[in-house]
């Protein structure tokens, strides 16, 4: 009797560690199928960046530069899908490219160009708003200008996202003046007194300088992307679009999602 039940209980544990070994394969070849996937998925977006960044070139300030900062997020795409190991950190390449393919529409647009096909939206894209009026404002003894259209005062065009984790609107603008976050990965003092000097009262930027001290602005929408981000799918996340949060994948600060593309 004794050895009977030793039997039995031999061959439920061997059936245990069956059904176990079969369920590792099984996830194991799922999760490498993901990867495959998300990575051929961004090399397709990758590919045609760089085609648009070597038969582009850009013929006045606004051009250029547009091209420039397409150039900069294929390089950082093209190092992040080498370094993916995940379908996340793949999705976050393709995020990357995505963002250069906005600059380079951007260009086109400033060149008189067919702005080409519609994109994929960033992540927190559509929170961020967009810029609708021409605005000069007075800031730390500099004026800075907004513009819904590229011109020789506003040659700096943003696609709309986030930048360590405030939302900026998409536009074109005299200077660059979210990038010093982009680099540090923290805002300034003054800079909700900036937002809210150069955006308060404009169609298409729906929140205020405390919304965007706190990081938001439609907290329901806003919620909506962030979900949508944690899902793989509609705004395709990264990254705090401001961008792309390369720190926790690649070492590299919250670096690409502020960047766009074609």
């Amino acid at each position: 009797m004794n050895g009977v039940l030793l039997i039995l209980i031999v061959l439920v544990i061997a059936a245990i560690a069956f059904v176990v070994y079969t369920s590792s394969q099984a996830n194991g070849r799922k999760t490498a199928e993901s990867l495959a996937d998300a990575q051929a998925d961004a090399r397709r977006v990758i590919e045609r960046l760089g085609g648009q960044v070597l038969n582009l070139n850009g013929t006045d300030d606004a051009s250029k530069q547009a091209m420039a900062d397409a150039s900069e997020r294929y390089t950082a795409a093209s190092s992040q899908i080498e370094q993916a190991t995940t379908a996340k950190q793949a999705l976050l390449a393709k995020e990357s490219a995505i963002e250069g393919l906005y600059y380079v529409r951007a260009a086109r647009v400033a060149m008189g160009m067919d702005p080409g096909p519609e994109l994929e939206s960033l992540a927190g894209q559509r929170t961020a708003g967009t810029v609708t009026e021409d605005r000069r404002v007075e800031f730390e003894g500099r004026q800075i200008e907004a513009s819904p259209t590229p011109s020789e005062r506003t040659p700096n065009y943003y696609p709309g996202g986030r930048v360590a984790g405030r939302p900026v609107p998409a536009g074109w603008y005299s200077e660059p003046w979210w990038k010093p976050a982009l680099v540090a990965g923290a805002w300034g003092i003054g800079s909700a007194l900036l937002f809210s000097t150069m955006f308060s009262g404009m169609a298409g930027v729906g929140y205020d300088a405390q919304a965007f001290e706190n990081g938001y602005g439609d907290g329901f929408q806003d919620g909506l992307d962030q979900g949508q981000l944690g899902d793989g799918g509609g705004d395709q996340g990264g990254w705090d679009s401001g961008g792309w949060d390369g720190g926790g994948d690649f070492g590299g600060g919250d670096f690409g999602g502020d960047f766009g593309g074609f």
